[in-house]
């Protein structure tokens, strides 16, 4: 069975790949680990497993070896990568692919996550329990208080209870207000934290209009400065502040990756040589409409995803008022504009997140198997791309070669041999007590 998926893999690439038109891709990268070492590159767009293969290392050299190899006989371009920071992937980016890096966000707010939130959450827990000890404080006061009330008076000058119980309330006023500082710098960090993921996007999510680069540049430093601000109030260690500037360091690479996407839409779309009113539509309408289109798809909550669809939809319905640029050019051209805009919405990457849940996938794999050979391995990467399917019906292949392969559950059927029926459970004769067979 392994072997017939991996034939039927090899036969249905190498013939959607002679009838395939020259494209330019975004690929994820990652490295797995289980008995060895396994080097993962998906297609972003089109889910489209590249690479899937044990390697002896991940180097740079040895990245860009596998993926020569995945991508010899297939005519794409790999114009853009998204990974993480790792040396041996940048290099390969680099110097082996020639193409632009686009850094994970994911790993920079994990920096950030790893060195405050911890921290913050333990001063946080530790002002909680000041304050618990402090409100004891105060009820053992007023109780010493009460007690000796409900006693007959002694002898000699009452003791101070007053003065001991106001003392107690202004320690307890003060652990209240250091709980409330805490949760405020808590709370503080968390909201920087999400704006960097609101800020890190090419088009304005609320207003539907393409960001420059100075005006993201400019939010995300002033994101990072409030983030700094906040742990230097509340007093981190000098290990917190080292994180943060380990995660700043990659803003410089979020902003290429703004930079990157501009200049790519602008070469895309002055190849089709547009007319000046078509190609303002393409950058203040049709590509921020598809963006946000695709975005809705990935928002976490149903009410981002409700407003970034609505959003959507109402620049879609604005062009229905633009008759005049569309007049004068056919169907077929106008077919190309749209496949250009949608192009240049999924062209920003910014997470690496498929490769991570492939990863997940095989790792589950591997728990069960113990060990995945290379010939299960291929087999899986075989099934993910040629059979398994979206809510729309496609696989990955058929969205990468924008053609439908052939069906992979027919040519195992022509091509695995079927193992026989089992023979059928023989009934045991009845069992008959020698005094019974006497009777």
């Amino acid at each position: 069975m392994e072997e017939s998926i991996i034939k039927f893999s090899k036969e249905e690439t190498s013939r959607l790949a002679k009838g395939m038109k020259p494209k330019e891709i975004t690929v994820c990268q990652d490295e797995t680990f289980h008995s060895e070492i396994c080097l993962v590159a998906i297609e972003a767009d089109a889910n489209y497993i590249l690479l899937e293969e044990y390697s002896g290392g991940r180097k740079g050299s040895d990245w860009t070896d596998a993926m020569n190899e995945a991508v010899k006989e297939l005519p794409v371009k790999i114009i853009q990568s998204t990974s993480d920071e790792g040396k041996g992937l940048l290099s390969h980016v680099k110097k082996g692919l020639g193409a632009h890096h686009s850094p994970d966000i994911f790993h920079v707010q994990h920096e950030i996550v790893k060195g405050t939130t911890g921290p913050l959450a333990k001063k946080t827990q530790k002002a909680q329990l000041e304050l618990e000890k402090a409100s004891e404080n105060v009820n053992r006061c007023i109780d010493k208080k009460v007690n000796y009330d409900s006693q007959k008076p002694m002898p000699g000058r009452p003791p101070q209870f007053n003065v001991k119980i106001n003392q107690a309330l202004l320690k307890e006023t003060e652990a209240m207000q250091a709980l409330d500082t805490a949760e405020y710098y808590q709370r503080r960090m968390k909201q920087e934290m999400r704006k960097i993921s609101e800020i890190y996007h090419p088009v304005d999510l609320e207003t539907g209009k393409l960001k420059g680069v100075e005006e993201v540049s400019d939010s995300l430093d002033q994101c990072f400065a409030e983030i700094e601000t906040i742990a230097a109030d509340a007093s981190l260690s000098e290990r917190s502040l080292k994180k943060i500037k380990k995660a700043k360091k990659v803003v410089v690479d979020m902003v290429a990756t703004i930079v990157f996407f501009h200049l790519t839409v602008q070469r895309k779309i002055k190849i089709l040589c547009l007319s000046p009113a078509i190609e303002r539509i393409m950058f203040e309408k049709l590509i921020p409409a598809y963006y946000l289109n695709y975005a809705s798809n990935k928002a976490k909550t149903a009410d981002a995803r409700h407003r970034f669809q609505e959003k959507s939809e109402e620049i879609f319905s604005s062009l229905g008022c633009m008759q005049g640029p569309f007049s004068e050019i056919t169907q077929e051209e106008l077919a190309v504009i749209q496949n250009v805009a949608k192009e240049c919405a999924c062209l920003f990457q910014r997470s690496s997140s498929c490769v991570e849940g492939r990863n997940g996938q095989l790792s589950l794999r591997h728990h069960s198997f113990h060990r995945l050979s290379n010939r299960k391995l291929s087999a899986l990467t075989s099934v993910h791309n040629f059979f398994i399917t979206r809510k729309d019906g496609t696989t990955a292949a058929e969205r990468f070669f924008d053609t439908k392969p052939k069906a992979i559950f027919e040519f195992l059927l022509d091509n695995v041999d079927l193992p026989g029926r089992p023979a059928q459970r023989r009934r045991a004769p009845k069992k008959i007590e020698p005094l019974q067979a006497m009777i």
